[in-house]
């Protein structure tokens, strides 16, 4: 690979010669390729964002500060698990020809995390099953992830890799959102919700939980059965759990020698990825407490939210690849740091600057996921795609702390919270000003 990146898609194993042209991929495997995704926004939408994770730090576990330590704690421990295994894990499995076994295998465990959580009562001793589930369903999620993420190449090619990667981003959050819809309106809003569910003993919360579990199962199956499974490498090409770590490090190595536009990509999209998780992860804190929203109304922004994001990143994809990936991503967050900028700068007119520019700025959160996906994806030798992308997770993994500190300082420093939304916008800045120098492919 060159110093440019220049690298051809991978083959898809049963098909394909990983040497030649790369024929049209049928419609019914992009299609079953992004109900996995729109199928997995249930364990981010609602496990980890909006309703298991707010469950857990509840009065019944404890006191707050304690018990947001605790789950701070859990996911920290998930998140070095991921960052120290997700690219042997992706680079083992390529090797072995068992991508669709792995990820269907760590799909699984999510799935069953998210079942296992209707045994978490409200009560002090079930505080560590639901952080244990929790923690270990992250892990697990992250590394299917790596596989899904690396199927892209299976259902695409180079003429239409930026329309299907924004597609199935895009089908991701219209999911999680239907889902979420449904959860609220049928168990969390009334009173007595559908089945005579009532919030007694958390009970709402907890039937969400299966109904999730359900959600992912079911729309995570159409995949292993539509995309086939890649091929193995030859015997000599393989690695042992142990050799693929120094395995791992000579081809950090390589990459430093021989395609350093890709490892530069890679931690340019790891700073800016972290600044927008931190849209997502500060957006309603800075709705709460800087513009009075209530709880109901930061759940409707929310929904509202996901909603602009997955429809701009449908729409957004289907140009993408004519505009090129890097001018998505630049634009992107050129025009999410100027919508920072008006919330800061409006916020003293009302509720209105946020729910105007707050809606503007979500619009191209999900466009430039996508494009990252996509862009990385045309710069990876065939065969590594799994090593690569569980790269791609590990270095997002690695510098998670930038927005939360840069939120937290912002406000030290201002001395009042909307000054955090400058902390996020200056983490999106500072990818912005390391994507810039990467080279497109040649």
């Amino acid at each position: 690979m060159s110093d440019t990146a220049s690298t051809g898609h991978a083959a898809d194993g049963d098909t394909d010669d990983a040497a030649g042209p790369l024929p049209a991929r049928p419609r019914g495997q992009v299609f079953a390729w992004s109900l996995w995704d729109w199928g997995s926004a249930s364990f981010q939408a609602v496990v980890t964002t909006f309703v298991f994770s707010v469950y857990l730090t509840s009065e019944p576990f404890g006191p707050e500060e304690v018990v947001s330590s605790k789950l701070g704690t859990a996911l920290l421990i998930a998140g070095v698990a991921v960052a120290l295994f997700a690219p042997v894990i992706g680079r083992l499995t390529d090797a072995a020809g068992r991508r669709k076994l792995w990820m269907g295998i760590n799909t699984g465990i999510v799935v069953a995390c998210t079942a296992l959580m209707v045994l978490v009562a409200p009560a002090e001793q079930y505080l560590v099953l639901g952080l244990i589930l929790l923690a270990v369903g992250n892990v697990a999620f992250e590394f299917a992830s790596v596989g899904y993420n690396a199927m892209l190449n299976q259902v695409s090619d180079d003429g239409n890799v930026g329309r299907i990667s924004g597609f199935g981003w895009g089908m991701g959050y219209l999911g999680g959102i239907v889902l979420l819809a449904i959860i609220l309106v049928g168990f969390i809003f009334p009173d007595v919700g559908w089945f005579g569910v009532t919030s007694e003993g958390s009970w709402n919360v907890r039937i969400a939980m299966l109904i999730s579990a359900a959600w992912f199962g079911l729309f995570a199956i159409p995949v292993f059965f539509a995309v086939p499974e890649i091929r193995a490498a030859p015997a000599e090409r393989r690695s042992t759990i142990l050799s693929a770590y120094a395995d791992l490090f000579r081809s950090i190595r390589g990459l430093w020698a021989n395609a350093r536009q890709t490892l530069h990509f890679l931690v340019a999209s790891a700073v800016f990825r972290d600044g927008l998780a931190g849209v997502f992860t500060f957006g309603g804190v800075i709705a709460a407490r800087s513009f009075g929203f209530d709880s109901t109304t930061v759940i409707l922004f929310a929904i509202a939210a996901n909603v602009i994001a997955g429809v701009a990143t449908i729409l957004v994809g289907r140009f993408e690849d004519r505009l090129g990936a890097k001018p998505v991503m630049v634009w992107s967050i050129v025009l999410m740091v100027g919508s920072a900028l008006l919330v800061f700068v409006l916020h003293p007119l009302g509720t209105w600057v946020f729910w105007v520019f707050g809606l503007l700025l979500c619009i191209f959160v999900g466009p430039v996921q996508s494009a990252s996906r996509s862009f990385l994806a045309q710069l990876i030798p065939p065969g590594r795609e799994g090593e690569i992308f569980g790269l791609y997770a590990t270095t997002g993994r690695a510098v998670s702390f930038l927005s939360p500190a840069a939120f937290t300082l912002a406000i030290a420093l201002g001395g009042a919270t909307i000054f955090g939304i400058l902390g996020v916008a200056l983490v999106l800045i500072a990818g912005l000003l390391l994507l810039l120098p990467v080279r497109t492919r040649g």
